[in-house]
């Protein structure tokens, strides 16, 4: 699951591609994808992309007339980016994200089609969406270390807790609980300052 460093080297190459370019249109192919009906979809049509950003695991493209795109790869998602667009319509795409300089493609793997695809207007319909974690390379110690004992989990539950921690998912927090040393059962609220 692409998670917090991985949504920032996607938005980096994003924004090389289609920052200034024009969104001219947008095609689904699957009905479980879209997940708001207003605006609608084709709102974004024709609109230039003015902002990329992350929003925990989502990347949110910036539209004219403040719309967003907000897009959760999930499990499954992929990106895929081809300057021709005879190419992108060849493969099995979740949906087509057609630019005026090439087409962005999602595909998802598998059975289970988790991806999620908002349409919103301006930034408070952006906040509706955000769970409010703490942005961890924002923090200081001591705000992340209050974060983490604020409600009493086992740290794997905690750190993949987006209303706690935004970004972190299943492959970081291993990672984490790894290099520092601790189990991923250990009570948040049991944990030393020296944990």
């Amino acid at each position: 699951m692409p998670e917090l460093p991985d949504i920032v080297v996607y938005i980096e190459a994003l924004e090389k591609r289609i920052k200034g370019s024009i969104l001219e249109r947008v095609r689904i192919a699957s009905p479980f994808l879209l997940s708001t009906a207003v605006p609608a979809l084709s709102s974004v049509e024709g609109k230039k992309v003015v902002e990329l950003r992350r929003l925990g695991k989502r990347i949110c493209f910036g539209l004219e007339g403040d719309l967003w795109l907000v897009l959760h790869l999930m499990i499954a998602g992929r990106l895929h980016w081809y300057d021709e667009r005879a190419k992108a319509v060849k493969g099995r795409s979740v949906a087509v994200f057609e630019f005026s300089r090439g087409s962005l493609t999602l595909t998802e793997a598998g059975t289970q089609k988790r991806a999620s695809l908002h349409v919103i207007q301006g930034e408070a319909g952006l906040e509706d969406l955000n769970p409010g974690g703490l942005e961890v390379f924002d923090a200081t110690t001591e705000e992340f270390a209050n974060a983490l004992r604020a409600r009493n989990h086992t740290l794997k539950r905690a750190l993949t807790d987006p209303r706690i921690f935004s970004g972190i998912g299943n492959a970081y927090s291993d990672e984490i609980l790894f290099d520092a040393k601790l189990s991923p059962f250990t009570l948040t609220q049991k944990l030393t300052d020296k944990d």
